[in-house]
């Protein structure tokens, strides 16, 4: 009597306590339930897309009436045939031209000086990851230097600031070969500075920065915030090579030595508040309708703030007329199985919105399928980690910007079409303009974690998380139930190859057999930190291929991890168990996805897709040998399938074929090209890569040729 009382007052264990316990023992219907529900959430993103809108009251974009009139427009000409005067007397120089820009600007009353820079030298460094932003420039061994770039920066302080505040406006151009779409951007550049300069309602100081895109538009506006926010004082005196460029002589007058300090001097305004970068591209056949083209990733997925993109599209298309576009995957636009998915979520939002008429789920087919498109390069850009402009350069000094992009639809020689252009550009500029210099403070009300599905709709980081948490749920209920479940002697004797290692296994005791698992997941990641150094080595060798990198690439990988496991023992030599191995490598991919959601979130979304169904549905392939032939076949089909797909050269080929619509690629060149591509960026997804995916591919590769089990038949026979 008195022990069933004990039984009776036992405490039950707590409810998450059970629903933990119930939710390990069903783990396997558990994983498939939130892989399936993260991936049909991730489809479902662009019918939860909402309509942008102004955050910040301050900006009231359009409130006021725009001053820039056709007499601006008349300057722009002016300016623009200016230009090309001073190229046709520059005889094949590329000095004339930031010469009559300082001379113009001048003459506006702005504060004008030059700033000379050198393309930065791309070069992998194990380091760069870790280090500040430097402007590695390509240096002689002399110290001399012949192939310089030339910005031309004009300030105007602002009448009613006190200049502890700043607006930049980038317009990038080639000096070595302008072209007549650049010559249009330097002059609606120059008609809206000149403008601005006759402002009596400027409370931030203006800087027009026009940059030298000689060595690449990013390059230039990189090295001059390099140098606006950090001063370089050299050790060394660094010559620029006068005699060719005659800089001495043409950009400065030969007995104005004044004059040529003046303009060297490195000149600063206040703090950025928002930068803006525009420019001319090609002419689109868009109907009658200039357009404009938005870019806003910068480095490892960063955005600038939602309202700064928001106050371009009201203006651009409210007051200005402008076709706006964001960046789109053209090969899913006419993809047939896109219209397939659409069509069933258009039916079933219809279906939910009889339910309950709240409900505004009842997207369009073609409005799903752009909403798609674009969601997804905006995903690629963003995982990519790589600036789709100058912008980005401004966002890793925590300075909200943004480029456009102008496409024309008329030809350059119509006079009357391109005055008209000029005129709704400079209106449409100055409009940004007014609305920041209305800020009292930095951006801050809106969003900065978002994904674009439209020039005016986005999904939110509340929303865009759920897919993420769907697939990242079932992790740690499959590593505990894994680690738990390896612990029985019953099971562990079923799996193991012989009777000799379930003895060895169990005098070691149950507790301390993680450790073997342990030491395997570190022997792998040290591998994967080497096999990410190796190409700083490899692109010593001079003259070689990318596919000849590619190839030395692989080859040094597969000799250092039989190196290591030689040195340390393999897996299979080491006698652990595949579920211990499958919990370990279950631990590191949530850990390093983790990590990987804050650094760059995009990546980890991808990732995800790809990792963690390949690793959660890993299975030995001799444990399927007692399955039935339908389960087997399935679930050695996915296997397989899902291995080859995480493969990174694999994976990369398909997110290369989404994004150009093209799958006659190179696999193993590219996929050199790409990875240079990406540290030469100093992209985390690099980091990615290499430390978290590549070592759980290899960690499933292991689980599915692990040899630690046999069929009872055959048991029994032994």
């Amino acid at each position: 009597m008195a022990s069933s009382a004990k039984e009776e007052a036992k405490p039950k264990p707590r409810l998450i306590v059970r629903l933990g316990v119930f939710l390990a023992s069903h783990h396997i219907l558990f994983s498939a339930v939130c892989c399936t529900a993260g991936i049909i959430a991730l489809l479902f993103l662009p019918s939860l897309a909402k309509n942008t809108y102004l955050s910040e009251n301050a900006l009231i974009p359009g409130s006021a009436n725009t001053l820039f009139s056709t007499e601006d427009v008349q300057e722009a000409n002016r300016f623009a045939k200016g230009i090309e005067a001073a190229i046709g007397e520059s005889r094949g120089g590329t000095t004339e031209i930031p010469k009559f820009i300082a001379q113009q600007t001048k003459n506006l009353g702005a504060e004008v000086y030059y700033h000379e820079f050198l393309p930065d030298s791309k070069c992998f460094h194990p380091l760069k990851f870790f280090t500040s932003m430097t402007n590695n420039m390509a240096a002689k061994p002399n110290g001399t230097y012949t192939n310089f770039g030339i910005n031309t920066v004009g300030i105007i302080r602002a009448p009613r600031g006190d200049g502890k505040e700043a607006i930049v406006l980038v317009t990038p151009y080639n000096s070595q070969k302008v072209t007549p779409n650049e010559l249009l951007s330097l002059a609606l550049g120059f008609s809206v500075f000149s403008l601005l300069s006759r402002a009596a309602w400027l409370s931030k100081d203006i800087v027009w920065l026009s940059a030298d895109s000689q060595f690449g538009e990013y390059s230039a506006v990189s090295s001059w915030l390099n140098q606006y926010h950090n001063p370089m004082f050299l050790s060394h005196p660094v010559n620029l090579d006068t005699k060719i460029y005659g800089a001495n002589q043409i950009l400065y007058k030969p007995d104005g030595t004044a004059e040529k300090a003046e303009l060297m001097a490195f000149k600063r305004a206040g703090t950025m508040a928002a930068a803006l970068i525009f420019k001319v591209g090609e002419t689109r056949k868009y109907g009658d309708r200039d357009s404009v083209t938005m870019y806003a990733e910068a480095s490892n997925g960063q955005m600038p703030n939602l309202d700064l993109l928001n106050v371009v599209h009201y203006l651009a298309v409210h007051r200005q007329g402008f076709r706006v576009n964001v960046e789109t995957f053209n090969s899913l636009l006419s993809s047939s199985w896109l219209r397939v998915i659409a069509e069933v979520f258009q039916n079933l939002g219809s279906l939910l919105r009889k339910i309950n008429p709240d409900w505004k789920l009842d997207v369009t087919v073609p409005d799903y399928v752009e909403g798609t498109a674009n969601l997804a390069s905006s995903m690629y850009n963003q995982a990519l980690g790589v600036p789709t402009g100058s912008h980005g350069a401004f966002r890793d000094y925590q300075v909200d910007a943004v480029s456009l992009e102008f496409a024309p639809a008329f030809h350059l020689k119509n006079e009357n079409a391109k005055s008209s252009f000029l005129l709704r550009g400079g209106r449409l500029t100055e409009g940004v303009v007014r609305s920041v210099n209305n800020l009292l403070e930095k951006f801050h009300q809106s969003f900065f974690l978002y994904f674009l599905t439209a020039p005016s709709k986005f999904i939110s980081v509340g929303v865009y998380m759920i897919p993420f948490a769907l697939l990242l749920a079932p992790l740690p209920i499959v590593a505990a139930a894994l680690a738990g479940g390896s612990k029985t002697k019953g099971k562990l004797e079923d799996e193991c190859k012989t009777k000799g290692n379930a003895d060895d296994l169990q005098m070691e005791g149950g507790s301390w057999k993680w450790l073997k698992s342990a030491r395997v997941l570190l022997i792998i990641q040290f591998w994967a930190v080497l096999v990410s150094l190796l190409p700083y080595y490899i692109s010593q060798i001079p003259g070689a291929m990318p596919i000849q990198y590619a190839v030395i690439w692989a080859v040094l990988s597969i000799t250092i991890l039989i190196i290591l496991y030689a040195m340390f023992g393999s897996p299979s030599r080491a006698g652990v168990e595949w579920k211990l191995l499958k919990a370990t490598m279950i631990t590191s991919i949530t850990i390093g996805m983790g990590l990987m959601s804050i650094i760059n979130f995009a990546t980890a979304q991808l990732g995800a897709l790809i990792l963690i169904p390949m690793c959660l549905f890993s299975r030995p392939l001799r444990a399927q040998l007692e399955m039935n032939f339908l389960p087997r076949t399935v679930l050695l089909a996915s296997n397989i399938l899902l291995t080859v797909l995480g493969f990174p050269p694999a994976a990369f080929l398909i997110m290369k074929g989404l994004s150009k619509g093209s799958w006659t690629v190179d696999i193993v060149g590219d996929f050199w090209l790409w990875m240079e591509f990406l540290w030469e960026w100093s992209s985390a997804t690099y980091l990615y890569v290499f430390l978290v995916h590549l070592p759980c591919w290899l960690l499933c590769i292991h689980v599915l040729l692990h040899p630690c089990y046999q069929p009872e038949s055959k048991m029994k026979q032994e």
